[in-house]
């Protein structure tokens, strides 16, 4: 522990006098008062990628050890006792762990082209498989065995590259199986030997090395914030870090710390509020319904159709939050054609409706009192507001009743075609006039916009 703390000094004081004028103190009171930097509102969605050696069993789930060897859950006892000798461990998935068709490039390509602002990739899952060399996790890391390449470099570079996208970083605090925390939590976590001699060194080795703007924290493995050290980490990177003016953080940093504390609040996986919130929050979620590892085994119906994952990001901005899509990559490096095929569909959805996405606001009501499935976004700078439509009228209308609007002065725009023409309605909103088009004049197949300026 003094080793550590000594370390942690000098990597300070390197930084010392580049840091910001505020110094934040290494409590919660302290931490959480720092403002979230304004570039991770504005980008609304970002691409989640869960990759590990659970993506060589590619079975079940990312939890495919824990289910296996802890829970002896029968679907995967009996997958193991089906397809492999009774003598292998779950280290031994990790040589065929190989990533032989990887290409960074390739991948960026891409995430760049669903229109995401950002890319989250999971550095190490619970597991405790590292995608780079950690000093700290010798002959359980991609340079040592499997790949024998530091993954998360070559993903940062190509992300980076991009210009457009923005680097992520997921960690999980703590390991199943690791027998120092299994030491700690013994002790009822009285000893931290475990964050002492793991997880902050490799935190501060992921900061230091790679300058991700998102910190994805997880798995506390119920131990306390105490027990990490997360305020004084916190402390760290928000004062002398290399990124301390635009990294962001979750709120997963120790048990009972979820929409408590951090930089934005994830709740539980798939978290929705009914209503907005005052603190940023994000919706993270699989396009796999049951898994965030890559599954063989998948069916086509465990997978979210375009118009479901659409309808996920426009409720989520219309409630304030941001969108983070999982994919799940293969154990040989490949992005499955049905995981592109999402991305790029969503991509060509924001080409033409991304107006109504990025550096939106919630507005004063959500969604429509009287029309369904439609949801509201509203940007200051233009004061317009969107009215997004999941289903399109069959009867050549739509009723928006919660804008105000004013003849003569109110313009109703469909995103991607042109002005529309609209009536007024008593006591209050509007019908606008929907146009007959054609396959090819349609500017989208899943979700429409409608652009009102000159309306409040």
């Amino acid at each position: 522990l003094e080793m550590f703390l000594a370390v942690s000094f000098v990597v300070s004081f390197l930084f010392c006098g580049t840091g910001t004028a505020i110094r934040y103190e290494p409590n919660w009171k302290s931490i959480d008062s720092r403002p979230l930097p304004e570039w991770y509102d504005q980008a609304k969605f970002g691409i989640f990628i869960h990759w590990g050696v659970f993506s060589v069993p590619s079975f079940g789930s990312e939890w495919f050890w824990w289910f296996w060897e802890k829970e002896k859950m029968k679907p995967y006892v009996e997958f193991m006792q089906n397809n492999y000798p009774p003598d292998f461990k779950y280290q031994d998935f990790a040589p065929q762990f190989t990533a032989e068709f990887f290409d960074a490039k390739e991948w960026t390509d891409i995430l760049a082209s669903s229109g995401a602002k950002y890319v989250v990739l999971t550095t190490k899952h619970h597991e405790g498989f590292t995608l780079w060399g950690s000093k700290n996790s010798w002959n359980w890391n991609a340079v040592d065995v499997g790949p024998k390449r530091d993954l998360v470099d070559e993903v940062v570079t190509a992300v980076r590259a991009n210009g457009d996208l923005r680097v992520g970083l997921y960690h999980s605090l703590f390991e199943w199986f690791n027998p120092l925390y299994k030491a700690d939590a013994a002790n009822v976590f009285t000893t931290n030997y475990f964050p002492t001699m793991k997880t902050l060194p490799e935190l501060y080795e992921l900061i230091l090395k790679y300058k991700p703007e998102v910190l994805w924290s997880d798995g506390d493995g119920d131990a306390p914030d105490t027990y990490w050290n997360s305020t004084g980490f916190l402390a760290w990177l928000y004062n002398d870090s290399p990124v301390r003016d635009t990294v962001v953080t979750n709120d997963r940093w120790g048990y009972g710390s979820i929409c408590t504390h951090g930089g934005f609040y994830t709740g539980i996986d798939r978290y929705i509020p009914e209503h907005p919130i005052k603190h940023k929050w994000e919706n993270c979620m699989t396009i796999d319904i049951r898994s965030w590892g890559y599954r063989r085994n998948a069916p086509l119906s465990d997978y979210l159709s375009i118009e479901q994952l659409v309808a996920i990001l426009v409720k989520t901005v219309s409630l304030g939050g941001n969108l983070l899509m999982n994919i799940g990559p293969t154990h040989d490096g490949r992005i499955a054609p049905i995981f592109e095929e999402r991305l790029r569909q969503m991509g060509m959805w924001l080409k033409v409706n991304g107006e109504a996405i990025y550096n939106t606001t919630t507005w004063r009501a959500q969604n429509d009192t009287i029309t369904p499935n439609l949801w509201y976004t509203f940007k200051p700078q233009g004061k317009s507001i969107f009215a997004i439509l999941l289903e399109w009228p069959v009867n050549g209308s739509v009723i928006l009743s919660e804008p105000v609007v004013t003849q003569g002065h109110t313009q109703v725009e469909l995103l991607g075609y042109r002005d529309l023409q609209w009536e007024p309605l008593k006591p209050s909103g509007l019908r606008v006039l929907l146009p007959q088009l054609s396959f090819r004049q349609i500017p989208c197949q899943w979700a429409w916009t409608l652009k009102l300026t000159g309306a409040s």
